[in-house]
């Protein structure tokens, strides 16, 4: 292995590692996280949080429905419900006047 391949091995294996430590868990802006999967509470039309590399955004809340966006993808979701969008799967758990909690996880 020549000194040019060792570095970006080197740099790749010290991101991996960062990301696997910063991966374990956290919470922040009605978003808690581990490594596989995010709970989140979007409340108000247009709200939005960035989980797993992608932008999730609540268009709106109408008759217990909830319109998301994530990854290019829109979806609509009702309480209990399980859908597919862009990379993310998202289980609407909890669905209100102007706010939806959800569970996001990788598909």
């Amino acid at each position: 292995m020549t000194p040019r391949t060792r570095l970006p091995a080197g740099l790749l294996a010290g991101g991996l590692a960062l990301g696997t430590l910063a991966g374990c868990s956290f919470t922040a802006n009605g978003v808690t996280c581990s490594t596989s999967s995010c709970s989140v509470t979007l409340t108000g039309d247009g709200a939005e949080v960035d989980v797993f590399g992608q932008t999730l955004t609540l268009g709106s809340v109408q008759d217990g429905q909830a319109t998301l966006e994530a990854g290019g993808a829109t979806v609509t979701c009702t309480e209990g419900q399980s859908v597919a969008a862009g990379p993310l799967s998202l289980e609407c758990t909890s669905i209100d006047d102007d706010s939806v909690e959800l569970t996001a996880t990788l598909a």
